[in-house]
C-alpha cells in the first residue's frame, strides 16, 4: 500500500510539473544581468532574450541590476518566484568566487537551479611593451628576476575573476608580484599601455584591440585549447599544464523551478547558441558556445566553488 501511494504521489507530481511546463511561459520573462549594460553578460542576455521571445511567443526583458560584484542581482533572482519567468544570466565563473569572499544573502548551491551554460571566452595574458618577454616561460623567468617588484593589474578589482586568474598563475608558476586593483578594465589597459603596470589577464573583447594596435604584447590565451581566431597564439596551459581561466556565462533560475521548465530552457539555449548568426556574433566577442545539461552545469558550479575556495585560501585573498 505504501509503495502504491508513493508511486501515485510521484505520478501526480510529474503530471503537475508537465502541465506547468506546457503552460509556461504564461507572461513575459525577465533576464536579470547583475552588471552594467554593455558587458559580455549583457550582450549575451540580449541575444538569447531576443531568440527566446521569438520561439516562446512572450516578451523577454533584460534587467540590469549591478552592484556588490554581481551579488545584488543574483540575490534578486534567488528570492524570485520559482516559476521560470525570472532568470539570471551572469558570469558564473565570477559567481563561483563569491562564496569564498563575501557573506552572501543567498546560498549558491541551494537557492538556484542551474539551467544552461551559455558561452565561454578566455582571458588574454598580456604585458606592457616594456616587459622583455615574448613567451609564458620568458615571462615567468622575468618576473622571478624582479624579486617581487613586478606588478599585476587586477582589472576588475580584488576578488574578481581576472584577479584570481593572476593569483592562480602566480601560484602555479611560483611567482611573487604585487596587485594593483582597478574598478574596470579600461583604466587597467591605459596603465598597461603606459607601463605603469607590467601585466594582466583580461577579457578578449576589451584587450585584443590594443594587441592589434601594437600598444601591448599578447603572451598567451587562458583557454584549454588554442582559440580558433588566434591559432598562432599558445595557451598558458602549454607551459603550465591544466591551466584554464576565463569568463563562463551561464543561465540560472530560482531553486524549485519545475524541472520540465528548466529542461525546456536548456534545450532552447542549446538551439539558440547553435544558430549561425549567434555563432558569428560570439566570434566577434571572442567567445564560443559551451554546452552543458542542467546536472552537468550543477556539478561544474559545485566544482568551481570548491577550486576557487582553494585559490582564495592559498593566495590569502581578501576584499575590503
Amino acid at each position: 500500500m505504501f509503495i502504491k501511494r508513493t508511486l501515485y504521489a510521484l505520478t501526480l507530481a510529474a503530471t503537475a510539473g508537465l502541465a506547468q511546463a506546457q503552460a509556461w511561459p504564461a507572461k513575459p520573462l525577465r533576464i536579470v544581468v547583475p552588471f552594467p549594460a554593455g558587458g559580455t553578460s549583457d550582450v549575451l542576455a540580449r541575444l538569447v532574450g531576443l531568440k527566446l521571445s521569438e520561439s516562446l511567443g512572450q516578451p523577454v526583458v533584460v534587467d540590469n541590476k549591478p552592484g556588490s560584484s554581481g551579488n545584488l542581482g543574483a540575490d534578486m533572482v534567488a528570492k524570485a518566484a520559482p516559476d521560470g519567468h525570472t532568470l539570471l544570466l551572469t558570469d558564473v565563473g565570477n559567481l563561483s568566487i563569491s562564496p569564498s569572499l563575501y557573506k552572501l544573502p543567498f546560498n549558491l548551491g541551494a537557492d538556484f537551479s542551474p539551467v544552461a551554460m551559455v558561452a565561454y571566452s578566455p582571458h588574454l595574458l598580456v604585458t606592457s611593451n616594456q616587459v622583455p618577454a615574448n613567451t609564458t616561460q620568458e615571462l615567468i623567468e622575468w618576473v622571478k628576476s624582479q624579486k617581487g617588484k613586478a606588478n599585476f593589474a587586477a582589472a576588475a578589482g580584488m576578488g574578481s575573476a581576472t584577479h584570481l586568474a593572476g593569483v592562480l598563475f602566480a601560484q602555479r608558476a611560483g611567482l611573487d608580484w604585487g596587485y594593483v586593483p582597478y574598478k574596470g578594465g579600461a583604466q587597467a589597459m591605459t596603465d598597461l599601455i603606459g607601463g605603469q603596470v607590467d601585466l594582466t589577464f583580461n577579457g578578449m573583447v576589451a584587450t585584443y584591440p590594443h594587441v592589434k594596435s601594437g600598444k601591448i604584447k599578447l603572451i598567451a590565451v587562458s583557454s584549454a585549447k588554442r582559440n580558433p581566431t588566434l591559432e598562432e597564439v599558445p595557451t598558458v596551459g602549454e607551459t603550465l599544464p591544466g591551466f584554464m581561466t576565463g569568463s563562463w556565462q551561464g543561465l540560472l533560475a530560482p531553486a524549485g523551478t519545475p524541472q520540465p521548465v528548466v529542461d525546456k530552457l536548456n534545450g532552447e539555449v542549446k538551439r539558440i547558441m547553435a544558430l549561425p548568426d549567434i555563432k558569428a556574433r560570439l566570434q566577434t566577442l571572442g567567445a564560443e558556445p559551451y554546452e552543458m545539461s542542467p546536472p552537468q552545469f550543477k556539478e561544474w558550479l559545485a566544482s568551481e566553488v570548491k577550486s576557487m575556495a582553494k585559490v582564495v585560501k592559498d593566495g590569502k585573498v581578501t576584499v575590503e
